[in-house]
């Protein structure tokens, strides 16, 4: 009897431990992998498509580079050629939290009150806002000093005209254009005292044909260099037509106008977008207001100037290895005084460095600037 007590005793011990083993491999099935559990989807929102071949062709390899180097901790999707407009952004941020997305980035400011309203109503979910000032505990602005590369071209065009007029095709009347606008017309200057800066405003950012006519308007005044703050190969192709020179923006241009382009400020959007995912897989991500300066290595700043082309001036390359080596190290502060408006006021006295408040609310021309900012 007691032999037969314990083989039934074995028995249930043994077909207790295959049931057992059974359960544990069917619920392993069902549980994340550590890998898994840490994947987050990412939601990018674009002002134009994203083959604009440039400012949002340059976010859109941000994208991509942020898929490449994260691999499996990481999905994305994107919406193209979303307005403006807040009601419109704040429909696609709830679009894409319904299907799943825990980090939305915008990338044109004028989503930004759209944004602002979407991360008020969802705390959980974290939002990156381009180019923007608001911030929320949810929510961060960021940009880079576009200033001190678009200082850099400017000494190309100041060294590569002919004509001493310089055109520059502007997209909205805001700070960051005005900004840019001025460093352009301070390097110019730092080669060229004669030299002058003429720009249009189109009040679009995404509008080839406009940016392109705004480009043979000022082809008209004479100009022979074309530089922009827009986000298509537009004015890179009016002056290509003209047989004249340009500067792009956002991306290498090189394509649209090979007898045209000398360089252009890149974007480089990637390792901002990477460093600001790994912190939210990590659960460490904070708001930040981050405004990134150029660095030394091109692949790890958030803006560069492009190399340059044949359609440069030799000298230029030699003149733009110093003046980045003296921005970088700090002797080049790009607005340092004595700097006059167009209309002659004094603006920075001498020896004074504009302060970053100053630079994000600028709204005045520096001398040798034609046009108007209001």
């Amino acid at each position: 009897m007691k032999k037969i007590i314990g083989l039934m005793l074995t028995l249930i011990l043994v077909l207790g431990g295959l049931l057992t083993g059974c359960s544990s491999k069917d619920d392993q099935s069902k549980v994340a992998t550590p890998e898994a559990s840490k994947k987050v989807k990412v939601g990018f929102i674009y002002v134009g498509p994203i083959g604009d071949g440039g400012y949002t062709f340059a976010h859109d390899q941000g994208r991509l580079f942020l898929e490449k180097e994260l691999g499996t901790k990481v999905e994305t999707v994107f919406k193209e050629s979303v307005k403006e407009d807040t009601a419109e952004v704040d429909k696609t941020c709830e679009e894409m939290i319904n299907n799943g997305v825990k980090v939305i980035v915008g990338t044109s400011f004028g989503f930004m009150e759209g944004m602002d309203k979407s991360a008020k109503k969802h705390p959980e979910i974290k939002y990156m806002h381009c180019s923007g000032y608001t911030q929320e505990t949810n929510m961060s602005n960021y940009f880079g000093r576009d200033y001190q590369v678009r200082y850099l071209s400017g000494i190309v065009a100041g060294m590569k005209t002919k004509s001493n007029k310089i055109g520059y095709v502007a997209a909205m009347n805001i700070p960051e254009c005005v900004r840019g606008i001025n460093a352009f017309a301070l390097g110019v200057q730092s080669v060229n005292k004669t030299a002058v800066v003429k720009t249009i405003w189109t009040n679009t950012w995404y509008d080839p044909a406009k940016e392109k006519e705004a480009a043979k308007a000022l082809l008209d005044q004479g100009v022979d260099v074309i530089a922009q703050h827009q986000d298509t190969t537009g004015p890179q192709i009016a002056a290509e037509e003209k047989g004249v020179w340009s500067i792009g923006y956002n991306s290498d241009m090189s394509k649209a106008a090979p007898n045209a382009y000398m360089t252009a400020p890149i974007w480089n959007w990637g390792p901002y977008y990477v460093d600001q995912v790994n912190k939210v897989i990590a659960g460490t991500w904070k708001s930040e207001s981050y405004w990134g300066a150029m660095e030394a290595d091109n692949s790890k700043s958030i803006i560069y100037l492009a190399t340059l082309t044949k359609n440069a001036p030799p000298e230029a390359q030699a003149a733009v290895d110093k003046a980045k080596a003296d921005i970088i190290s700090g002797k080049n502060k790009v607005f340092v005084g004595p700097i006059y408006d167009n209309a002659g006021v004094l603006k920075i006295k001498e020896g004074e460095v504009m302060s970053d408040k100053d630079m994000l609310s600028v709204d005045w021309f520096v001398k040798g600037v034609e046009g108007k900012v209001k």
